[in-house]
């Protein structure tokens, strides 16, 4: 159980550069390896009923790179060739509530489903059944009853809560999107607990976030980890602005700044085996120094793909995050996209119990 107040976190995010060495000896490095998944990334839609302000995802039906709806033989090309350069994790993005927009509905009826939920539980069954690789869905906010569904054929799922704080809601990052609103995430988190599904999340730093907002943010994670035991990971990601987004004037988020994030991340998530994970493609250049945070999972790498996500930033090849990751003096090692102590019938059916031990 973490151990420090929120005011002692706070003060840990707005400590001086003269207090890092103290804010570092709080943490204990003693891990030998940095893990990371090797994936594909398949967008199936890039429509979405949201619309933040600082999002290189969202497309409208009039743009040239729209992707209404992938059929299903397009989905398995990708997943054919993703499996010839070994990849494990089959990343399904979509964007969120997107069968509620009349274009991705009809394309739907048209291919014989009633809902987005349903299209995507039988991707990951054609996924099991005709590739080696392990579905992993990130389609924003579910129902109980959509997530129950769609347990049965993903080994897990994820979503990034943001922010828990209600007053981003009335920023440029969400003012836009009503599928942020931070009660809306945290219940879709906490069903997934209820109902054991192994999951990532995370805080997605500088989009007009207070340092206590972070603070109550992580905690957050944490208590829902505390209650439900399935949070596997921990995603600590920097804004990054580019070219055409609404916040593109906005600043970064200083190095600094992150390096404290991570730290605090670190201090409260020690007693678990809750994973630390830093995006390497958004962080490139100084990757190596959020190891020495407490960082210890890359998350997702693709050999085949972009992050659709963040297409302007390009993941390093698995060459270079290995000389990166040997050059900090810990080991690269590859794991699946549920990580192993999940791997058992508390928290899979059959079915992918058995495919994920195949895959170890």
């Amino acid at each position: 159980m973490n151990t420090y107040s929120k005011e002692e976190l706070v003060s840990f995010l707005k400590a001086e550069k003269g207090d890092l060495t103290s804010l570092l000896s709080k943490i204990t490095l003693d891990e030998e390896f940095i893990t990371y998944s090797k994936n594909v990334f398949i967008p199936l839609t890039k429509i979405c009923k949201n619309d933040c302000g600082y999002c290189n995802f969202k497309r409208t039906p009039e743009d040239d790179d729209v992707i209404i709806l992938k059929t299903k033989d397009e989905v398995l090309y990708e997943l054919k060739q993703a499996e010839k350069y070994g990849c494990k994790e089959a990343l399904f993005t979509y964007g969120e509530d997107a069968d509620e927009e009349e274009v991705v509905k009809r394309r739907l009826t048209q291919l014989g489903y009633d809902s987005m939920t349903d299209y995507v539980v039988d991707i990951c069954r054609m996924t099991l059944d005709e590739t080696s690789l392990l579905p992993h869905s990130n389609g924003g906010n579910y129902s109980y009853e959509d997530l129950k569904k769609l347990k049965e054929v993903n080994a897990s799922m994820g979503m990034m809560l943001e922010n828990s704080s209600p007053r981003l809601m009335n920023l440029p990052a969400h003012n836009k999107s009503p599928g942020k609103d931070p009660k809306r995430r945290i219940e879709t988190i906490a069903n997934a607990g209820r109902l054991k599904i192994p999951y990532t999340t995370g805080i997605l730093i500088g989009i007009g976030e207070t340092k206590e907002e972070i603070v109550d943010s992580l905690l957050t994670i944490r208590d829902l980890y505390d209650k439900y035991g399935h949070i596997q990971e921990v995603i600590i990601q920097n804004f990054t602005p580019s070219p055409g987004i609404e916040m593109e004037d906005e600043d970064t988020v200083s190095l600094f700044d992150m390096m404290k994030a991570v730290l605090v991340g670190k201090i409260i998530f020690a007693d678990t085996p809750v994973s630390i994970q830093i995006p390497p493609n958004l962080n490139y250049d100084t990757a190596q120094i959020f190891l020495l945070c407490g960082a210890d999972d890359w998350g997702g790498v693709s050999p085949v793909s972009i992050d659709f996500v963040n297409p302007t930033s390009p993941w390093p090849t698995l060459d270079e995050l290995r000389k990166i990751t040997e050059n900090a003096g810990y080991e690269l090692r590859e794991r699946l996209c549920i990580y192993e102590h999940y791997i058992n019938s508390q928290w899979l059916n059959e079915e992918l119990l058995e495919k994920c031990k195949k895959l170890l």
